[in-house]
């Protein structure tokens, strides 16, 4: 029955990129191939290719679907600084929730999915006052930061066995970074009880103040 329904739905490009963002999802890019694309989607690869070019097309307009939805928010009344708070953790969820964007996004810093963010990012930056000569240059910073951490941020994810307890993993590492070498690691020693407690969002969100700080003391 679900089969049959979904052959009755009038195949679109909205449907095909669904639907491979699902499949991006739960295999990865190594798995996205228009004959699992044409089974979930109770079709043919043939008819597919009638909405999308290839895989490159295809794998461009998923991200561009999730960056578009991690971007939406709207930022009416917001002061710059909360603005770009905002965009960012939007960006970091999205990349946590499908990590495959971000290795997306650094292939293609030029394809509209980037722009879109870069866009955002740039307008608040000018909201606050930077000089223009500086404006370039403190967008690429705030971008690289965002980009970088959420990045990494997913591919620690998932270099960790699934179902492990995040607590019990943390507390782990840090474990073993307080037993280094106190002449080789005195600051990683130091900080290892942080290591244990640390929220990724609000650590994420630290950095961004970090560099907005910076920005704002420039001006």
């Amino acid at each position: 029955m679900a089969t049959r329904t979904r052959r009755r739905e009038p195949l679109s490009r909205e449907r095909i990129v669904g639907a491979a963002v699902e499949l991006l999802d739960t295999v990865g890019e190594g798995g996205l191939t228009f004959r699992a694309l044409a089974e979930r989607l109770a079709t043919g690869p043939g008819a597919i290719y009638w909405h999308v070019t290839g895989k490159t097309e295809l794998l461009g307009a998923a991200t561009d679907a999730v960056v578009a939805t991690a971007i939406a928010g709207d930022d009416t009344g917001a002061t710059p600084r909360e603005a770009i708070r905002a965009l960012a953790l939007g960006v970091f969820d999205a990349i946590d929730a499908h990590p495959w964007v971000g290795a997306q996004l650094a292939r293609a810093s030029w394809q509209p999915p980037m722009l879109r963010i870069f866009e955002l990012v740039g307008r608040q930056v000018q909201a606050l006052r930077v000089p223009e000569a500086a404006q370039f240059t403190a967008a690429s910073a705030l971008m690289n930061y965002i980009l970088g951490v959420a990045g990494q941020n997913a591919l620690n994810a998932r270099l960790v066995e699934p179902g492990t307890d995040r607590t019990a993993f943390l507390d782990a590492v840090a474990t073993e970074w307080a037993g280094l070498d106190p002449g080789r690691y005195a600051f990683v020693r130091n900080v290892a009880g942080q290591l244990r407690e640390h929220d990724d969002q609000a650590e994420f969100l630290a950095g961004i103040d970090l560099i907005l700080t910076g920005i704002t003391a420039r001006r």
